[in-house]
């Protein structure tokens, strides 16, 4: 016979809350970054945190909260390891092929007045807003485009807004399309100042941000939310597929997959291409 164990009483469950270090690290970070981790996949994250702080000789999360308070280098440390910046200029070369040869010319057929808005939701450093910059001046250079990218991390913001790339990040870059959109520099490339008028940067929430109905004609947000917990990577998709025009499109990361995009009015296109109906 099976005996279930009693339940915890009022004490003895804040003292198990209370060793749940997890949720105290993730208020932690909440109320000092804004950055709500409650939000993401808790197994992925919670792992990718306590190996990070366990090859720095910190025993837990708790003590690791310590050391967001009091030492700015520990804050900037940690947003590198859970807002994984992993970029390049043309990374996942053939996605840019598809929207290089099939999206952009079929958006600049249909570019309205007011031209050509596309969003970089998650940009890091700026490396996929740069990219669809360099091809835009390629497929429409007489279109009027905008382009803007958001991200949570500021630093990443305010070193996408220098438009400067290394030589590494440049690795797949095709040679003459790279050449037609940044030069070529000590720090390794330079993107053009034409480039730089088309795009903008802003520190933004991928969990808060509500873009107008209607206003954008392409949105990239790639590789981002596989971190998310399921209802709030459906809520993010069903606010991104609100904000594009018809016949506007949403690119994910091939990792990624849109829930079910026939109840958001989304076409399955291409290869983890969506377009509006």
């Amino acid at each position: 016979m099976s005996i279930l164990p009693a339940p915890l009483g009022g004490a003895e469950a804040q003292q198990a809350a209370a060793r749940d270090d997890y949720k105290v690290f993730c208020a932690c970070l909440l109320e000092l970054t804004g950055l709500d981790l409650s939000k993401y996949k808790r197994q992925q994250m919670e792992r990718r945190l306590r190996t990070f702080y366990a090859s720095r000789g910190v025993e837990s999360l708790s003590e690791a909260c310590l050391l967001l308070r009091n030492e700015p280098d520990a804050l900037d440390a940690v947003l590198d390891r859970v807002t994984i910046n992993v970029s390049q200029l043309w990374r996942n070369p053939e996605q840019w092929k598809v929207i290089e040869q099939e999206l952009l010319p079929a958006l600049a057929a249909e570019a309205r007045a007011d031209g050509l808005r596309a969003w970089s939701a998650g940009c890091s450093y700026g490396a996929e807003a740069y990219t669809l910059a360099t091809l835009c001046r390629i497929v429409c250079p007489s279109r009027r485009v905008t382009i803007t990218g958001t991200d949570i991390d500021r630093r990443m913001v305010a070193r996408a807004r220098t438009g400067v790339f290394t030589t590494q990040d440049a690795r797949t870059a095709p040679a003459d399309q790279l050449r037609r959109g940044f030069t070529q520099v000590d720090a390794g490339w330079q993107a053009r100042p034409e480039l730089r008028a088309m795009t903008r940067f802003e520190v933004g929430d991928l969990l808060r941000d509500r873009p107008a109905p209607g206003s954008l004609d392409l949105i990239l947000c790639r590789n981002t939310v596989i971190y998310f917990v399921e209802p709030i990577r459906d809520a993010l998709h069903a606010r991104m597929s609100a904000a594009l025009r018809p016949g506007g499109y949403l690119v994910i990361g091939s990792t990624e997959r849109v829930t079910d995009p026939g109840a958001l009015g989304l076409v399955p296109t291409y290869p983890f291409i969506y377009r509006k109906a």
